[in-house]
């Protein structure tokens, strides 16, 4: 998520800047052959390129659109799971007590199974975060323009193995017990569940708190399954290709209706063909260009939703609940970019 005021012109052109290549070659060479090799023929009436240009804005719009649903939807499930974690820390703490237990254990006890519990939930968070950034073939993180413009972050997903980033969270064998399994936030959920069967049937935690809890983990649930959804479930690809075909056709185009609207102000005047075509080309090519990047929220592009941000600060949330001291620090924007 880009964290500063706005993106600058420099930064935009930089990021588009191959595509600037080739747009000015595409407008060069027809000028070109109409001035020196007398090509007039090239030259396109504007009316039938206005009309491809009116439905190439038009699909852009609309992709657009979809793609910052998707984008703002994947926002708002995260902001679900911050809301049920803090949920889940007070529960964790609180619910389970010697109020009920026919044998009780002691204060020192009690801290260990809290902290499990929340820990665990952080292993939940972690390794869903690791499933959300594994690659798809439709994502656009591959792109020579976007592996450039990661240079000014890095996505720490990228930069360390799950196994590392669960260790502090999952005793040795439920650590070995979820890496064994594809997917690994579904089955951390599901250690959780078993746990609290086990409290519930030491009397650590009554019927009635047990549902509360339980309710929690369905929604966890929940919430992964709609990330899921958006992560596995691209945006269409007809409405993607479509979009990409009317705008390159319209692009390549336009230099050959600009070559008569010019020659009409005067014979010099046609090199303005150049500057006006680039001009109008890179607009349409830049809304392409930002419907893709918005397609896929989770990838960890510089326009995602941030999710190790909002992670660690679930997990600061949550291990101040134990009253702990060492915490991690709040992850902070890098050249304007929130991950």
């Amino acid at each position: 998520m880009h964290a500063g005021r706005q993106y600058t012109l420099k930064e935009f052109l930089i990021w588009t800047r191959r595509d600037i290549y080739w747009i000015f070659g595409l407008t060069l060479i027809p000028t070109l052959l109409y001035k020196f090799a007398g090509w007039t023929w090239l030259a396109v009436p504007w009316v039938p390129i206005a009309m491809i240009g009116t439905a190439a804005a038009f699909i852009a719009g609309f992709k657009n659109t979809q793609t910052y649903n998707r984008l703002w939807e994947a926002r708002q499930i995260y902001g679900a799971i911050v809301n049920g974690s803090r949920s889940w820390g007070i529960m964790a703490r609180d619910f389970v007590t010697n109020l009920h237990a026919g044998a009780p254990v002691s204060q020192q006890e009690l801290h260990r199974i809290h902290r499990e519990l929340i820990y665990r939930h952080i292993a939940w968070l972690t390794a869903l975060r690791f499933q959300l950034r594994e690659p798809r073939v439709w994502e656009n993180m591959n792109q020579k323009y976007n592996i450039e413009y990661r240079s000014k972050y890095k996505v720490a997903e990228h930069q360390e193995p799950l196994e590392q980033a669960l260790q502090s969270f999952l005793s040795e064998n439920e650590l070995q017990y979820v890496l064994g399994k594809k997917n690994r936030a579904t089955q951390i959920i599901s250690l959780q569940s078993r746990q609290l069967k086990e409290l519930m049937e030491s009397g650590l935690i009554d019927d009635f708190r047990h549902t509360a809890m339980t309710a929690g983990l369905t929604d966890f649930y929940d919430q992964q399954g709609k990330c899921e959804r958006i992560k596995n479930f691209p945006y269409p690809r007809q409405f993607a290709t479509i979009n990409l075909f009317f705008i390159r056709l319209f692009v390549y185009l336009v230099p050959f209706g600009m070559l008569n609207e010019f020659a009409k102000l005067g014979e010099h005047l046609i090199w303005l063909t150049i500057p006006f075509s680039m001009i109008v080309s890179w607009v349409f090519n830049s809304m392409e260009k930002v419907g893709e990047s918005t397609e896929n929220p989770f990838e960890g592009g510089a326009n995602d939703v941030p999710i190790t941000a909002l992670s660690r600060t679930i997990e600061i949330d949550l291990r101040e609940m134990l009253d702990e001291k060492d915490l991690p620090p709040a992850i902070v924007a890098e050249n304007n970019i929130l991950l």
